[in-house]
């Protein structure tokens, strides 16, 4: 649903930067709109275009979207009226609301069509730039998505009433028409957003209640578009100039839902100081990242069994970077993925360790790796084959950047860097032969061997083979309880602090 509502925002209301306006014509401006459009793979028909004075008004506008999964959109307006503002500005002008449509696949379990009513009263919208260059600029005081009507599997009526609200709305974007390529610059930022739920579940067995808000949302798109038909094959698509780029943000989250089940209520509560998301795709990589703040959640329940979980984190993310397009040279990648100062209510810790002999500290868990290597085919060509015998790439280095796992009174951290030889599939049982080396400090290991012999997890006689396995790989360091080892991948065998393991 965002999804296609991203993609026909722009299209349905007008949004721009506001930018040094050149002469533009309402008959311009339509024609940048049908363009922007069909460059986003939608199809945009109309009853009537007249001309009446200084304004041409556009009647029984549609325009549709459809997937490849299956799944469609459609928005209709009786009446857009396009009017010279005779200072080389044109002010677009449309019905304070306007229908929509959604439907998706039925896959027996979630809706299959939502009718709903976009809502928009006193927005402002205003048109510039050239007919190649069209800049739009809209202000909207408040922007409402309602649900009017919805259907389940087989045709089932929702029983469910929904509301999304957009306060103190700004927009902006730049449409660039060049041949068959289109250029989109956009950017929005919106005080609050409200998502309200209500009702019953599509078995009728349960009831409830779904309550969302964020603040000081801001986001921006930018993106060259091609035509439909190139479009389908994303390999070519990138290698003609197709690209895109977006990023969302936002500040404090809340959610709270309270849902009535036939087992008895249950009722989760949350919230964050923040949150982003980027997304770029050109025909040298694909980046991605995500990543929010200052978690804190509750939740109870009948299958819960205590009064309520509580759970916090000071930060959780997911990035990464890789190439996406065929090459005979080593390029970048990266990924990150990382979980820093977890917490768990005691209620939890009471089940594994009644008597509180672990540490209760704040869990952290950091994986940050990068390297080089090439694909040897175009990954996003469908035609490829990825699933054969062999890889469709090599991998050239390896840096370990920060991995870092820290919990119950025990901390580990590694870094190293490795190079691999391609050439060589059989020192290592078909992986690229590695060299180089990774240091390795073990923080608290000792310490917890203790304590699950004190918890009774672990008796003290089979407590020798993991201290003797650790006396093996690893040497004393700086600090109490401390251990550290460099485990190191040079003339065909494997090394732990000199000692020869392969």
């Amino acid at each position: 649903m965002i999804r296609c509502l991203s993609c026909t925002t722009a299209v349905a209301l007008g949004l721009s930067a506001p930018v040094a306006w050149a002469d533009v014509t309402p008959e311009e401006v339509w024609q940048s709109w049908q363009g922007l459009a069909t460059a986003a793979g939608q199809d945009l028909t109309f009853d009537d275009a007249t001309q009446t004075g200084d304004s041409l008004v556009v009647s029984g506008l549609v325009l549709t979207y459809t997937d490849t999964l299956g799944g469609s959109f459609s928005a209709s307006m009786d009446r857009l009226t396009f009017t010279d503002n005779g200072d080389g500005t044109v002010s677009v002008t449309m019905a304070d609301s306007y229908p929509m449509t959604l439907a998706f696949p039925d896959d027996g379990e979630g809706p299959t069509a939502l009718k709903l009513t976009v809502t928009q009263p006193g927005t402002v919208v205003t048109a510039g730039g050239s007919a190649t260059e069209t800049n739009y600029a809209v202000v909207a005081p408040q922007v409402s998505i309602t649900l009017d009507e919805g259907t389940g599997p087989g045709g089932q009526p929702l029983e469910t009433e929904a509301d999304l609200m957009l306060t103190d709305m700004t927009a902006s974007y730049v449409v660039l028409t060049k041949g068959e390529a289109t250029t989109l610059d956009s950017t929005f930022a919106a005080k609050g957003m409200a998502l309200s739920l209500s009702g019953k579940g599509l078995d009728g067995g349960g009831e409830g209640t779904v309550t969302l808000s964020l603040a000081d949302l801001a986001g921006s798109t930018k993106g060259n578009f091609l035509g439909v038909e190139i479009m389908e094959n994303m390999a070519e698509a990138l290698n003609a100039g197709f690209m895109t780029q977006s990023s969302l943000s936002f500040g404090a989250m809340t959610l709270n839902v309270d849902v009535v089940e036939a087992t008895g209520p249950v009722k989760l509560a949350g919230s964050l100081t923040g949150g982003s998301f980027d997304l770029t795709l050109d025909k040298t990589k694909t980046a991605y990242s995500t990543g929010v703040t200052g978690g804190a959640f509750t939740a109870s329940g009948p299958e819960i069994p205590f009064p309520e979980v509580a759970v916090s984190f000071a930060e959780s993310a997911v990035s990464f970077l890789m190439p996406v397009s065929k090459s005979d040279q080593p390029q970048d990648f990266s990924m990150v993925t990382k979980l820093v100062d977890l917490t768990v209510s005691e209620d939890i810790w009471a089940l594994v360790d009644p008597a509180a002999i672990l540490s209760r500290g704040p869990a952290s868990f950091v994986l940050d790796v990068s390297g080089t290597g090439y694909w040897d085919q175009d990954i996003m060509d469908p035609a490829v084959q990825k699933d054969g015998a062999q890889p469709p790439g090599k991998l050239i280095s390896l840096t370990l950047r920060e991995v870092l796992a820290k919990a119950v009174g025990v901390e580990v951290g590694a870094t190293g860097a490795l190079t691999f030889d391609n050439d060589d599939l059989v020192t290592f049982d078909g992986v690229p032969a590695p060299s180089g080396s990774v240091s390795i400090t073990i923080k608290g290991a000792n310490g917890l061997i203790d304590n699950l012999i004190d918890m009774g997890l672990l008796p003290a006689d089979e407590a020798l083979m993991p201290r003797m396995m650790l006396g093996l790989l690893a040497r004393p360091g700086a600090g109490a309880d401390e251990l550290t080892s460099v485990i190191e991948f040079k003339d065909g065998g494997f090394y732990a602090n000199g000692q020869k393991l392969k």
